[in-house]
């Protein structure tokens, strides 16, 4: 007799008024990324500083000797995939763990079961996908189990595991970076996708060449997004002759914007910034453009990047054109009243004229040691002349007492000392005599020579500049 319980499971009304169970309903099927992904090491493409023949990594998956390790790499480069093709090899016992969905009720439980198996002598290779997603508390509960060889951890991370890995594991762990995979490589994979039975081998399917080189390209060095491109260009393709056809007008529609591989809040953002700001100290605007592109295509606020322009234009430019930073900041203006996309072009126009404006870190460099004296030494009281005496009591305190009135002296210049008495004589502010900085060189030396005696010449007078360069002359 049928119960209620079957009647639910069944699939089918059988001929007595009963439900016959059905076959089991088919599961959906998995993306093409995930039906190609590599199942040994010779199927992993790419990766060779790391996996070519007599490289580390892979003599030590081929010896079954992996040590713990963190794999770095972006996205769609085969960090899980040499997850997989590590339990493939090893002669342990193999546990997939995400930091996404697990808390650390969790991973002591995992830690307890691989303790026991280790007392019974067998190893445990723990894979921890996304791992710099676990706080402080959640990485320190694999220590002492990555310590006394419980488990092998195996971490995956897009990001800098300098920043994200507490020291403490990071040191017991060897860090292997994986990079973004090179156009060559990625077009091996779609080929490999087209002929595998994995993929569409056997299906009659015509993708030309040309399509599947766009393809990699528009997938910026992920394996992951050029698979699925492909197959969303697969589903969408027309009949050329009666044949399946992914055209190119078929990969434009399926591939309206190309993402840009850009965190904002990640490493790359630094590491793109990083690259515009060395761009234009190197009077590169060709690839300080570039990467200008590379930050407002992918949607970097356009304040950011006119915020670190005001700072170049002091800390890399300087007083060799002092107009650089009103240019920058005139530049902020324009991005803070008309947005994106309309003030890309001010952006180029700022990046541009700094690139090529003469540079001068003397600004920069006369802060920092200056600022290195205001740390180290003592912090010596304000001398008495250039003290203010706004009250009776001050001034018969000595406030004020020997203090020169710049304006009150034919040169406009005092030959009095306002550093600190220890200070006496110390120099911060050392231009390097480019652009416009070389006239102001030549007035700070005027400036020097005449107060500490060197020359009679009043230091702003046509005589103080006799010898100089005539650029430099007032």
């Amino acid at each position: 007799m049928t119960t209620q319980a079957q009647l639910e499971i069944f699939g089918a009304d059988g001929g007595d008024g009963t439900r016959e169970a059905s076959r089991s309903p088919r599961p959906a099927p998995q993306p093409l990324a995930s039906r190609m992904r590599p199942r040994t090491l010779e199927e992993v493409v790419g990766q060779d500083h790391l996996l070519g023949p007599g490289r580390m990594l892979r003599a030590m998956i081929e010896a079954d000797r992996i040590p713990s390790m963190i794999l770095w790499g972006p996205p769609g480069v085969g960090k899980t995939t040499l997850a997989g093709v590590v339990a493939s090899v090893t002669k342990a016992a193999f546990v997939n763990f995400s930091a996404v969905t697990s808390g650390i009720r969790e991973i002591k439980a995992i830690m307890a079961r691989a303790e026991e198996a280790r007392l019974s002598g067998e190893r445990t290779v723990l894979f921890v996908d996304e791992i710099h997603r676990f706080n402080k508390a959640q990485q320190d509960a694999f220590l002492p189990f990555v310590e006394q060889g419980s488990i092998i951890l195996v971490g995956a991370t897009t990001e800098n595991p300098s920043f994200e890995i507490n020291s403490a594991l990071l040191s017991r762990c060897k860090v292997f970076v994986l990079h973004g995979l090179d156009e060559s490589a990625l077009v091996t994979l779609l080929r490999r996708a087209l002929t595998d039975e994995r993929g569409y081998g056997g299906r009659p399917l015509s993708v030309p060449e040309p399509v599947l080189r766009k393809i990699a390209v528009f997938a910026d060095g992920d394996a992951r997004k050029a698979l699925g491109t492909l197959e969303t260009c697969v589903a969408n393709a027309g009949s050329v002759d009666g044949v399946p056809t992914v055209t190119e007008e078929v990969l434009a529609e399926c591939t309206s914007r190309k993402a840009l591989m850009y965190d904002k809040d990640g490493e790359e953002h630094y590491n793109v910034i990083s690259a515009l700001h060395k761009s234009m100290r190197n009077s590169d605007p060709d690839a300080a453009l570039y990467w200008l592109a590379r930050m407002l295509e992918a949607g970097e606020d356009p304040l950011y990047v006119a915020r670190r322009c005001i700072r170049f234009a002091s800390e890399d430019v300087g007083m060799a054109d002092p107009n650089a930073l009103l240019l920058a900041n005139a530049a902020w203006d324009t991005c803070n009243k008309i947005g994106m996309p309309e003030c890309n072009c001010a952006l180029a126009q700022i990046v541009t004229y700094l690139s090529l404006a003469p540079k001068s870190n003397a600004i920069d460099a006369a802060y920092m040691a200056a600022a290195k004296d205001a740390q180290e030494r003592m912090a010596e009281p304000v001398p008495l002349h250039i003290r203010n005496a706004p009250t009776r009591l001050m001034k018969d305190l000595d406030y004020g007492k020997g203090y020169e009135y710049a304006h009150d002296t034919d040169e406009k210049i005092a030959r009095m000392s306002c550093l600190p008495p220890s200070l006496e004589g110390r120099r911060y502010y050392r231009p390097a005599g480019l652009g416009a900085e070389a006239k102001w060189k030549a007035r700070l030396e005027a400036v020097r020579d005449w107060r500490e005696g060197r020359t009679d010449a009043p230091p702003f007078s046509t005589a103080a500049y006799a010898g100089r360069p005539a650029a430099a002359r007032p």
